[in-house]
């Protein structure tokens, strides 16, 4: 199948990306954690703060904070039991462990490493150990130089107490979802990554996202086998002033292989239960296409004509940011099945909701084209229903204007709910269905097959940023990958835009689960 093929099946039509007689084993599951064996650990302080409400003056962090900033980031924060009952056995019981990030079938498959500079660790490369909630050294040294030319020298990585990693493992949920993994993983990495930059702001620390870098190089640092696992983003912080994303200068632009020389490989053993891995050719496939081997292969995407349509425009009550303790709000936050209840929703409400998600949303990054004004690559769109004094109707929110620009009239949950093959939200009872829409040719022209995994992953981040939002207020959103990318596409009238919908997410007041919950914090 070529790659083109299977980026529309993916979106598309995914009975014909994956398998039909794929069986999932799940008796030979992965564990939803990375556990490296035979390196120095660093235990974390378990003591973490119990609300991030104000933001905190920019200091050189030390271990204790960084164990914060980690556990809040990606740390392991609750334990689920759910009981599934059968017909002539005992119930059989499935345990899953969440963090405060939302995930596809809760398998986390993104991985979390970290370069760091403080004077209680050794500096080097970490990685995150979720379970045990401490830091495994994988590399001892100074990496500045190596980092800095990784990234075509457009970063002061010197200026930089830390530099994370996002990297995604593709057994931990190719596994149970076969190629349309693909799928799940940029979308998660985004969500990580929108959850790492929110609390980052309560930390002080200034941050940028590098989608672009030389693949290969950074791997070999941290000794990753691609085969099964690569990095997809590059996020320095710090708390001291500098430039992002300008070519600084300094050495000579490399290749990939010619820096990879500069280290040698280390093979870590590392842990992942599985004892039946199977194949997954296309994502390799997929990852090997979209590896950048030289600097001159980084790409800024230019602003692109926008596509007027003369609608009508709801104009929006502008409201103050919110101010909310972000700690509460992670904690709380929950993704209702059939728990949504109906009622009307005011129109401060949907604004409120609106205008946080896009505004959070903007972000350094080495896309964008310096000392432009850029529109955000990926957008909103929402079928209302009994909105305090809004039509019900599909409606493009219009961020600029802080507006929504009306598309069609008329009531959409019986269409949308048509459109999910699995029953598990009752859209009747919500009274908002966002979706996050790109560019339908996923950037492809610009950034090659990079485009479509960073988009993914912009997508995720607004999603994150939604859904904080919506915990802020009390309400709950869903997002969902089971949902017709062509029917929604159709709703919003978006052909001629050159856009399609990306992901779903049912977003509205529920009632309380029952269900028995305990803290593991005192």
């Amino acid at each position: 199948m070529g790659l083109e093929t299977f980026l529309y099946n993916l979106h598309f039509d995914i009975d014909k990306a994956s398998p039909t007689d794929w069986e999932v084993d799940w008796e030979d599951a992965p564990l939803p954690y990375k556990l490296y064996r035979d390196l120095p650990v660093f235990p974390l302080s378990l003591e973490v703060p119990l609300s991030l409400e104000q933001w905190t003056a920019p200091e050189q962090p030390n271990l204790q904070r960084m164990s914060h900033f980690l556990w809040y980031v990606f740390g392991l924060t609750q334990i689920s039991q759910s009981a599934f009952s059968t017909t002539d056995q005992e119930p059989e019981l499935m345990q899953s462990y969440r963090r405060f990030v939302p995930s596809g079938g809760a398998l986390y498959p993104n991985e979390l490493y970290v370069y760091l500079k403080t004077e209680d660790l050794p500096v080097g490369m970490y990685h995150y150990d979720v379970a045990h909630h401490r830091l495994v050294l994988l590399r001892e040294g100074n990496f500045d130089s190596y980092i800095a030319q990784a990234l075509g020298n457009r970063c002061d990585v010197s200026a930089c107490f830390g530099t994370f990693f996002v990297s995604t493992m593709f057994w931990k949920n190719f596994y149970k979802y076969n190629n349309f993994a693909y799928r799940l993983q940029g979308l998660d990495a985004g969500v990580l990554i929108g959850q790492l930059l929110e609390v980052a702001k309560r930390f002080g620390f200034a941050s940028g996202v590098y989608f672009q870098y030389l693949d290969r190089a950074i791997n070999h640092l941290l000794g990753l086998n691609e085969e099964e696992e690569s990095v997809y983003a590059v996020i320095p912080l710090t708390v001291e002033p500098t430039s992002w994303f300008t070519n600084r200068g300094g050495k000579e632009p490399v290749s990939a292989i010619e820096l990879c020389r500069e280290l040698p490989v280390i093979q870590n053993n590392h842990y992942v239960r599985s004892q039946r891995i199977k194949a997954f050719p296309m994502l390799k496939k997929m990852n090997e296409a979209s590896m950048l081997e030289s600097k001159q292969s980084f790409r800024q995407i230019k602003v692109r004509e926008k596509v007027n349509c003369k609608s009508q425009v709801v104009t929006l009550p502008h409201m103050k940011r919110l101010s909310y303790d972000l700690a509460s709000v992670c904690q709380k936050r929950f993704s209702p099945d059939m728990d949504f209840i109906f009622g009307k929703v005011s129109q401060l409400q949907l604004a409120t909701l609106l205008q946080e998600a896009t505004s959070a949303y903007l972000y350094r990054n080495d896309l964008d084209e310096a000392h432009k004004k850029n529109e955000p690559r990926v957008s909103l769109y929402v079928c209302l229903n009994n909105i305090e004094g809004i039509p019900d109707g599909a409606y493009h929110y219009d961020s600029a204007n802080h507006a929504l620009r009306q598309v069609d009239l008329g009531d959409h949950r019986l269409s949308l709910q048509y459109g999910m093959p699995v029953g598990n939200v009752n859209l009747s009872q919500v009274p908002f269905c966002f979706h996050v829409a790109g560019d339908k040719d996923h950037f492809i022209s610009e950034l090659g097959y990079r485009g479509y995994r960073i988009q993914q992953m912009e997508a995720g981040m607004l999603v994150q940023r939604l859904l904080l939002a919506a915990s802020a207020i009390d309400m709950g959103g869903h997002p969902l990958l089971g949902f017709d990318a062509n029917l929604c596409d159709e709703i919003y009238k978006m052909e001629q835009q050159g856009k399609t919908t990306l992901i779903q997410i049912p977003t509205g007041p529920y009632r309380p689960r029952p269900w028995l919950k305990g803290s593991l914090q005192s």
